[in-house]
């Protein structure tokens, strides 16, 4: 039997779906390391888990490597690989993979993919097309590079994830005005970005040994930034079921380029890419991680596998076996419209009534419920069809249709 670990500092219901993921390998002892207790775990996670040690900061190396030596112990076993899926964890798992002899991305590499500054500055120096941006550790620096990149730019951390701490700006003032909030320093610099106009996309790809082995793709509509900043718009991503498509061959080619000079080994990366109205591609940032907002699960539903379960095998073992695309696949993220808590959700029965057939997965607002101030609202529903056009037509009816009132 080998000895996993699995770092997951809380007990998320994504957490614990790649816990009970991992823990049902064959071969497979898992330990988990986690800040809170193991009673905690919800039932698929304590099936999952045989071991568990929990820490204080998931963010201190030295703490997962004294947690991991504890399983160890309690195992009387060597450690076979350690890993996570939270993308603000990644560099302290790699630092603790190196402290303890276990393979996997290196902590170096793991620093191109976590701060999006440094990714940046390598995807240019490799000729990989991505946005223009700059680094200021002052309000002098920021207005600096704004006039060498051009309005309107994007403010956001270079560790950052989800659009959290995100702002669009469209001159001095506004930045003036975002720099205020969040004072940049040497210690705690802001990255400025060229906003790209155009469409946004998703680009997700399994590697093995730093041969792209498998690739999908999403559609943003519109971009998360935009939903963002317009509580009103209800955020949709389709997942086509045409990703060989020639269309699709530059971000292709551009995404394994960027991989490459990143320095991608073994797992599943996360990309987040632009296509400009001229017709171009660039790379927004790259996440060595699974993707979020229900992507695993559209995968999963696309081709009648279990996403998660496969990417664990891709991080223990170091194995894929493609599978073939059978369905597209799209989400739409029922936001609440108002202020308060979730009063009514209007327009279910005809939703049901017109693409019910369609629906695979679903989690319904309700009433009572706290808004989460996200752009992936309060619920979901996921469709899908053989035929991209159709999972289009209803991601448009859901739209259309379906209103989340607050009050």
């Amino acid at each position: 039997m080998r000895l996993v670990l699995f770092v997951a500092p809380y007990f998320s219901e994504n957490a614990a779906r790649m816990i009970e993921a991992a823990g049902t390998l064959p071969d497979v002892q898992l330990g988990v390391i986690s800040t809170q207790a193991a009673a905690d775990a919800p039932e698929p996670a304590r099936r999952g888990m045989r071991w568990h040690w929990r820490v204080e900061d998931f963010l201190d190396p030295a703490q997962l490597v004294w947690a991991a030596q504890g399983i160890a112990t309690q195992a009387q076993a060597p450690i076979h690989r350690i890993f996570g899926a939270l993308e603000q964890a990644q560099v302290a798992i790699a630092e603790a993979r190196e402290a303890l002899g276990v393979r996997g991305l290196s902590a170096e590499t793991t620093r191109h993919f976590r701060d999006k500054a440094r990714m940046k500055d390598v995807l240019r120096a490799a000729g990989v097309p991505c946005a223009r941006h700059a680094l200021v550790a002052t309000p002098d620096e920021a207005l600096a590079a704004a006039r060498r990149i051009g309005y309107p730019l994007v403010v956001k951390p270079p560790a950052g994830a989800g659009a959290v701490g995100t702002f669009r700006v469209e001159g001095d003032d506004q930045l003036r005005a975002a720099l205020a909030a969040a004072p940049p320093s040497a210690a705690q610099p802001t990255l400025l970005e060229e906003f790209i106009v155009g469409t946004e996309h998703s680009l997700e790809t399994i590697s093995i040994e730093g041969r792209a082995a498998w690739h999908s793709l999403t559609h943003y509509a519109p971009t998360p930034l935009d939903v963002v900043r317009n509580p009103w718009i209800q955020w949709c991503v389709l997942l086509p079921r045409e990703v060989d498509d020639p269309r699709y061959d530059d971000i292709k080619a551009a995404a394994a380029q960027g991989l490459q000079a990143l320095g991608m080994g073994t797992g599943l990366t996360h990309m987040e890419w632009f296509r400009r109205r001229d017709g171009s591609v660039a790379i927004g940032e790259v996440g060595a991680r699974p993707p979020g907002a229900q992507i695993t699960t559209m995968v999963s539903r696309a081709n009648d596998i279990d996403f998660v379960q496969a990417w664990t095998r891709v991080m223990i073992d170091g194995t894929f076996a493609p599978p073939v695309r059978k369905y597209a696949v799209g989400t739409t993220y029922l936001r609440g419209q108002g202020r308060g808590q979730v009063r009514a959700v209007h327009g279910l029965e005809a939703v049901a009534r017109e693409i019910g057939g369609l629906v695979c997965d679903y989690r319904l607002p309700w009433v009572g419920q706290h808004p989460t101030g996200s752009y992936e609202g309060e619920g979901y529903i996921i469709v899908r069809h053989p035929e991209t056009a159709v999972v289009e037509q209803a991601l448009e009816r859901i739209v259309s249709r379906i209103r989340v009132e607050l009050g």
